[in-house]
């Protein structure tokens, strides 16, 4: 007889008879609780985790783990509190169940059946790596690697986790949502004709930072300033533009061949800054020669923008994320359509949770590893061509043995912010 703990280790699969044989039989009760940990419980990591618990019945936070422990506490008094996210109800988390430290993602995965990764960007290769060889569910946030090496990993996770059955979920919330769905349909169904050329934007203010105090390590700072970090968060073309990137991809579906991009640090030019830049702007070059330009600011005061854009030969897709824009996507041309996004648009972070948690009830596969890999390396690749001031085809990027992550990383080691990359060193 199939137990709880036998199902929820590894769904059942369909497919290969060698995967058929290796996986339990379908759930076919909605009794039986799905344990949710939390590994990151920043602000986009409890987002997640009230998400989850409302993707479907019996749904419980049940572990949590984060560096620092005034993180965790935030969080559970954000979740209990009545006029917050109010999850009290759809949680058991007692103090053995909580985790502290760069390690404590091992006890979070060893004590729950769907774990969410929600830390730095940089872990995510490790933290994918443990979940995958425990057998757990996974929802992950995007990116999933700062590098090509992990990259790489990440690939290779894809095809192990497809072996062992298990539902995989990433934080490209777009390929959940109602418009993206309708207007990539209409595209990838011929409505405007042959791609010949795109666009794609996330051009916006300055962000947050947290101010060093002296009682902080050299890396518990840069943990807490995770996004000017580059071995934490790939810099923001990887951190943030890698939405716009991956429905430049998921339209033509493929990734670039190469990439030529340029950069700098105008604004953000601080210490407090790490030694990321605050704008890139990138070409990339796709099969049949299609062209895609990528542009992505953080700097105060400038015009925003967050978009994408593709034409054809019969004529022109464009989304804007502007709630206030009743029609956020449209394509002009010979076949014009309108989406009514404030009308008609979902949810996509509460639907992607209740897509995971169907499948992982039902025994459905579900894997988004590959195109968010694939994804995640178009922005890394971009950087590196903007670091480096040299043109790169995906081949090299990918080949690349660039790791970013410090050796034996340890909260009270000696670690320097590294110089601002300067192009043709």
């Amino acid at each position: 007889m199939t137990t709880r703990r036998d199902f929820l280790k590894t769904a059942a699969v369909t497919g290969s008879a060698a995967a058929l044989a290796a996986a339990p039989a379908v759930h076919a009760s909605s009794n039986d609780i799905i344990r949710v940990g939390l590994v990151g419980c920043g602000g986009r990591g409890k987002g997640a985790a009230v998400q989850c618990v409302h993707g479907g019945q019996n749904v419980k936070l049940w572990a949590v783990g984060d560096a620092f422990r005034n993180r965790i506490d935030d969080a559970l008094n954000e979740f209990r509190n009545p006029n917050r996210s109010n999850i009290g109800s759809l949680m058991d988390v007692p103090t053995e169940r909580q985790f502290v430290g760069l390690n404590a993602y091992e006890g979070v995965i060893a004590n729950c059946d769907l774990v969410i990764l929600a830390t730095p960007p940089g872990f995510r290769p490790i933290h994918l790596q443990a979940a995958v060889n425990a057998n757990k569910h996974i929802f992950t946030e995007k990116p999933v690697a700062v590098d090509a090496p992990g990259v790489r990993t990440v690939l290779a996770l894809h095809d192990e986790a497809d072996r062992r059955g298990l539902c995989v979920v990433t934080g490209l919330q777009r390929h959940y949502q109602t418009g993206y769905l309708q207007s990539l349909r209409r595209m990838h169904g011929g409505e405007i004709g042959t791609i010949t050329s795109a666009r794609c934007y996330w051009n916006q203010g300055a962000l947050w930072h947290t101010d060093r105090t002296p009682q902080m390590t050299d890396v518990e700072w840069q943990i807490r300033n995770w996004l000017y970090l580059c071995w934490l968060s790939g810099d923001h073309i990887c951190e943030q533009h890698v939405h716009n990137l991956d429905v430049i991809n998921w339209a033509l579906q493929a990734h670039p061949v190469k990439c030529v991009g340029m950069g700098g640090r105008q604004a953000r030019t601080g210490p407090e800054f790490g030694h990321i830049y605050d704008h890139f702007a990138v070409e990339y070059e796709y099969p049949n020669g299609v062209s895609c330009l990528s542009m992505c600011r953080q700097i105060q005061g400038c015009a925003g923008n967050v978009s994408e854009s593709v034409t054809g030969t019969r004529g022109t897709w464009t989304s804007r994320d502007n709630p206030a824009d009743p029609n956020n996507y449209r394509i002009r041309g010979e076949r014009p359509w309108v989406f009514n996004a404030r009308r008609d648009d979902n949810n996509p972070y509460q639907k992607e949770h209740d897509v995971l948690i169907n499948c992982i009830r039902e025994g459905r596969r579900i894997n988004n590893l590959r195109y968010t890999a694939e994804s995640t390396m178009t922005a890394i690749m971009g950087r590196m061509s903007a670091y480096t001031g040299q043109a790169l085809t995906w081949q090299q990027a990918l080949a690349s043995n660039e790791t970013l992550m410090p050796q034996n990383l340890a909260m009270d080691m000696t670690l320097p912010v590294p110089p601002v990359p300067m192009p043709g060193r």
